[in-house]
């Protein structure tokens, strides 16, 4: 009704805002498509004036779907975008032969709204399901700005749940599914932004209940989370057994310098060398499970280093006997937990100093 739409509109954009800002998400501009259809779809008008002003609309009718010809089909003369001619497959309608507008009258108008507030490359996350509309988009990119804002779309597969080895089935229509909120007061904030990370955006993820909460090596965020805790662990136990040892970042880096590292501990070394690479790549790409992959790299090579101490003295990170080795030892350690707090940093989770 009428009377509480607007009430309750602003009601569901503000729990989104709530479950968001629980994921550690803060968005700051909400578009709504209302605003394209307020007076009389005047900025939906406005959007289709401009292309017709460039040359890029026509009045003309389409070729009937692929396939199988529908009973009513009827060959009537529309307002279409000529989209052919900057890179999409077929032209689009912009304006029905009943005079309503369809729903890509809209996406045209909300990419020249960014386009006119100044923004020259834009993003748009999809579903694998709206892969039709990639070549379209794109079209409508060029035509707006003449070729001078770029658009890229990126699509992303479906997330599955699974409950001890089952797919949780959700259905609208049921009443049935699980929200992102539910999930993140269960496994915690750090679990999904993670695993939501863990993998590339165009393959489907599952996501079981089960290993994102287990404390193993299966599970990436506790992997990754613990390696720092570690870290942290030795500089503390360093501290206890050299407590007269000046352990900072000036005597670390000096120690570093100096030190003759073994071929095991250069291994951490050339790992922790990929960092700078990682991130850009992962920037420029817009592949942000590059950096996930790292961390999780990182910490492996970290852990199995720290196991070999066990068997093998020279090994060890603290050295009782030897102060010096030890702070240039620290100095490795401390480089792996810069590196790991600034990539979880970067992923939006917590690097703990400690777990239990």
């Amino acid at each position: 009704m009428p009377i509480v739409k607007d009430r309750a509109i602003a009601a569901m954009l503000e729990m989104i805002r709530e479950d968001l800002a629980a994921l550690n998400v803060r968005h700051e501009v909400f578009f709504s498509e209302r605003t394209l259809h307020a007076d009389d779809a005047a900025r939906i008008r406005a959007a289709i004036n401009d292309l017709t002003f460039k040359g890029h609309v026509y009045k003309g009718t389409l070729p009937p779907p692929k396939g199988k010809l529908p009973e009513d089909w009827e060959d009537r003369e529309q307002t279409l975008f000529r989209s052919t001619e900057v890179g999409d497959d077929i032209d689009r309608p912009l304006i029905k032969s009943d005079g309503n507008y369809t729903y890509f009258a809209a996406d045209v108008a909300y990419f020249k709204d960014k386009y006119d507030r100044g923004f020259q490359e834009m993003v748009y996350i999809l579903g694998a399901d709206h892969g039709g509309y990639v070549k379209r988009l794109e079209a409508v990119a060029k035509a707006v700005s003449g070729e001078e804002a770029k658009l890229t779309v990126l699509l992303c597969q479906l997330v599955k749940l699974l409950r001890n080895g089952q797919e949780v089935k959700m259905s609208k229509r049921s009443g049935n599914f699980v929200t992102l909120r539910e999930v993140v007061d269960e496994v915690g904030r750090d679990s999904v932004r993670f695993m939501m990370l863990y993998r590339k955006s165009t393959e489907p993820l599952d996501f079981d209940f089960a290993k994102v909460t287990e404390q193993s090596k299966d599970n990436p965020v506790f992997y990754v989370q613990y390696a720092h805790a570690r870290c942290m662990s030795v500089m503390r136990q360093a501290q206890e057994a050299f407590p007269k040892l000046e352990i900072n970042q000036k005597s670390l880096e000096k120690a570093v310098v100096d030190a003759d590292f073994e071929q095991e501990e250069l291994k951490v070394v050339a790992k922790l060398s990929e960092y700078p690479r990682v991130v850009e790549s992962a920037a420029l790409m817009r592949e942000p499970h590059r950096l996930a992959f790292y961390l999780y790299d990182l910490a492996s090579t970290f852990h199995s280093h720290w196991n070999k101490g066990k068997d093998k003295k020279e090994l060890r990170f603290i050295n009782e006997a030897d102060g010096q080795l030890t702070l240039a030892k620290l100095g490795l350690v401390s480089s792996v937990a810069a590196v790991l707090r600034s990539g979880l940093t970067l992923t939006g989770t917590d690097a703990p100093r400690e777990m239990r």
